[in-house]
């Protein structure tokens, strides 16, 4: 069995700044670095 780590604000955010300094500053909306600052979202909002 696999084990699972929630993903954090942190590692978004990491995530974001790298796709954005590879995009020239724009980030998709629907983007795995937009998806991933979603899931930290709720994962922040669960505790």
């Amino acid at each position: 069995m696999s084990k699972t780590t929630k993903m954090t604000p942190k590692a978004a955010s990491r995530i974001q700044s790298a796709t954005a300094k590879q995009n020239g500053g724009a980030v998709s909306k629907s983007s795995f670095a937009a998806k991933a600052q979603s899931a930290a979202a709720k994962n922040t909002a669960k505790k």
